[in-house]
This record gives structure tokens, C-alpha cells and sequence, in this order.
């Protein structure tokens, strides 16, 4: 199940890194796999509202738990049912953007993040997941205080994977793609671009490649 904010749900026109990671998956892992979630929808900008099925292309599983300006503030109350109702068993996560930037400080996001990894354990007590740490943006060009918030996020992030992993329910701490630029790769100093979407399904992909040998490692088409 896919778990995030506005770089996870993706807007009308996108793939979404969703897609690239069902592509990759698809193409390398060698039994069957479902992709699960309580909403399918995109992120509609012309009217403000997640009500778009326009994605550039529609043939993949669309479910997800993905929200635009959301965040572990908004979906931690929300994770325990809806791993609980789609069965789900291992959860790929990109939050903290969005608390950081407009609701709780480095340890209060943090401590978010441990409350929704309890409260995903107490619907599925063998679930996994694979958390992304904060990519920053274009507004940690500008706002030193911000990107220091970022930065200690990320810190208090591996943390608590290294706090929290078991083995009967693993935590996997992935990469910021070390070849990610917000220029190139985002097309507003955020949102994935193409280039952004496969770069964020590599770093999910490369992760559970190496530590459970999932699938292959990953290679991007060219769109």
C-alpha cells in the first residue's frame, strides 16, 4: 500500500511513482503481489479536490492512502483501518513534507511517525514497511530554519527505523535518491516529474531489493 502526501497521490496528467513501482514490480518480482488502499484517486488542481481519475496512464492498480497537503498528522488516525481493510502487509511511505512545513516541529513529526507505526502494527502485527525520509524542496533554499527541521527529521526518522524494526514486522529506512535535484527532477521544486516518479519507485525498490530480495534492481524506461 503506498502511503503519502502530494508526491505519493500525484495530480491530473501524472503516472505517479505508484505506477513506476507497479511497472517495476511487474516486470521483476517473481510471485503475485496486489496493490491495496482505500482511495484511487488523483489530485484535480483546477478544482482543488481529489476527485481525478485522469491519470496519463490508467491501465495499474490505483489504490493507495495518498493525500494532497496530507501528512503523518492526517494519516496516522487513519492507517490501522485501512491496513486492516485491505489486508495490506507491507506499507511504502513518504510523508513529513507537509508537517514539517505547516503543523509540527522535527520531534513532534517524529513522534507521529512512531504512533502511526504502532497503530499499523495493531491492525497487522506482521506488517512491513519501507519508510522514505523528507526530500527537501525548493523552500529549504530559502528558509534555513526549515531545512534544518527537515534535517532532523530525517535524523529522528532512522531513529526510530533502527528504534522500532523486528523481525516479525521489519522497517526498512530508504534512500533519498542520491542523484535527486528539485530542478530536474520536480517540476515545480516538489512534485516528481517523470524522472522524479522513477527516481522515488528506485529508492523504494532498491530498498526491499536488498534487504528482503524483492524483485531486481530497479531500471528506469524512458517515457
Amino acid at each position: 500500500m503506498p502511503v503519502g502526501d502530494s508526491m505519493t497521490i500525484g495530480s491530473a496528467g501524472e503516472h505517479t511513482w505508484r505506477y513506476r513501482m507497479w511497472q517495476h514490480l511487474r516486470a521483476t518480482y517473481g510471485g503475485p503481489f496486489k496493490i491495496v488502499g482505500p482511495r484511487e484517486t488523483l489530485y484535480d488542481k483546477a478544482t482543488e479536490t481529489a476527485d481525478s481519475y485522469e491519470y496519463a496512464d490508467r491501465d495499474f492498480p490505483l489504490a493507495h492512502l495518498a493525500g494532497w497537503g496530507e501528512g503523518w498528522h492526517h494519516l496516522t488516525p487513519l492507517i490501522a483501518d485501512a491496513v486492516r481493510r485491505s489486508r495490506a502487509d507491507v506499507l511504502l511511505v513518504s510523508l513529513g513534507l507537509i508537517d514539517l512545513g505547516f503543523y509540527t516541529n522535527a520531534a513532534q513529526t517524529a513522534e507521529n511517525a512512531r504512533t502511526f507505526i504502532a497503530e499499523a502494527r495493531s491492525a497487522n502485527p506482521r506488517v512491513a514497511m519501507v519508510l522514505l525520509p523528507v526530500i527537501p524542496n525548493t523552500r529549504a533554499e530559502t528558509d534555513a530554519p526549515f531545512a534544518r527541521e527537515v534535517n532532523l527529521f530525517n535524523e529522528l526518522l532512522a531513529k526510530t527505523v533502527a528504534d522500532l524494526d523486528e523481525p516479525a514486522s521489519p522497517l526498512l529506512l530508504a534512500s533519498v535518491p542520491p542523484s535527486y535535484d528539485i530542478t530536474h527532477d520536480t517540476y515545480d521544486g516538489t512534485h516528481p516529474n517523470p524522472s522524479g516518479e522513477h527516481k522515488l519507485a528506485a529508492s523504494f525498490a532498491e530498498a526491499m531489493h536488498q534487504a528482503w530480495d524483492v524483485g531486481e534492481r530497479y531500471e528506469a524506461e524512458s517515457d
